[in-house]
């Protein structure tokens, strides 16, 4: 058996910067955080269907996990531990004021880029407007979710009923944070509280008996979709290769992976001016300087 000289590992070295760094892209590893928006385990299952097929579009190993909750999200992008992360829109604007996190691609859902957050409660509640849940048990998605708690808390501003958020808890009987739109919506619909602050298709998250005995009292101005936002030192050709990859979804025989990734109708990729918005009810929320 041959040698292995210094001289032949200085030329590996060359034919592997010469090719684009072929050699070392095959031992990268694209790290993919997902929020929990549904049931973890279901959840799990998803992320290893979508993986797989990332994994032969981009040519290299893809690693998906679920995070507890939006902040721990931007934290694993922030130390390394993902590239890339599946979010919603208050969360992004967070990281990327404080890590410089760059939006890759935005939801659509019915044609829009955009939907709204709503207040549930179960039809034989006896709770018909906003007013009536003084007192009363409400659980929010996650504390930094725009549609899961920010945009519906604005909802009872907006109608009087507290002045800022501080209020929430006085106004209400006891406010929870249940961990992801699912939790919160299947605690309403199971009466262990009130109402659920969530997205508006947070109902589809139900079974249909369970969708037939709720319905939503207030809802919420329209907020940027959900979308997949990238660390900054993130590979900018890496990250083009991505969003080729993801934008392949909206082609018809690509379509039925969707269901995998929160089951949206397809992706575009994302405008930063279309956050705003967001960023506004941020500052005056004291989330954002």
């Amino acid at each position: 058996m041959s040698r292995v000289t210094r001289r032949d590992l200085l030329m590996l070295a060359v034919v592997a910067l010469g090719s684009g760094g072929v050699l070392l892209a095959q031992e990268q590893t694209l790290r993919l955080a997902f929020i929990p928006q549904e049931n973890p385990d279901k959840l799990l299952g998803d992320i290893e269907s979508i993986t797989d097929w990332l994994s032969g579009e981009l040519g290299m190993p893809i690693k998906g996990f679920v995070t507890i909750d939006h902040a721990a999200a931007v934290e694993a992008l922030r130390n390394g531990d993902a590239d890339i992360s599946f979010m919603g829109a208050l969360p992004f604007v967070l990281a990327e004021a404080e890590i410089g996190a760059v939006p890759l691609l935005s939801e659509l859902y019915r044609g829009k880029s955009s939907y709204t957050g709503r207040i549930f409660v179960r039809k034989d509640s006896g709770i018909k407007a906003l007013a009536d849940l003084e007192n009363r048990d409400i659980a929010f998605a996650d504390p930094i979710s725009e549609s899961g708690y920010l945009y519906p808390l604005a909802e009872f501003e907006r109608a009087g009923l507290i002045a800022r958020p501080e209020e929430a808890e006085r106004f209400f009987g006891r406010l929870f944070f249940a961990g992801g739109y699912q939790q919160a919506m299947q605690a309403m619909a199971q009466g262990l509280v009130d109402a659920a602050g969530a997205s508006q298709y947070a109902d589809l998250l139900l079974t249909p008996a369970q969708q037939a005995e709720v319905t939503w009292i207030g809802e919420s101005p329209a907020i940027p979709s959900h979308l997949v936002i990238a660390r900054p030192e993130l590979d900018t050709g890496l990250r083009a290769r991505f969003v080729a990859a993801m934008l392949k979804l909206n082609e018809p025989e690509h379509r039925d992976k969707l269901r995998h990734l929160y089951g949206p109708d397809g992706y575009v990729p994302a405008d930063p001016d279309a956050f705003n918005g967001v960023r506004e009810l941020a500052r005056r929320y004291g989330l954002l300087k």
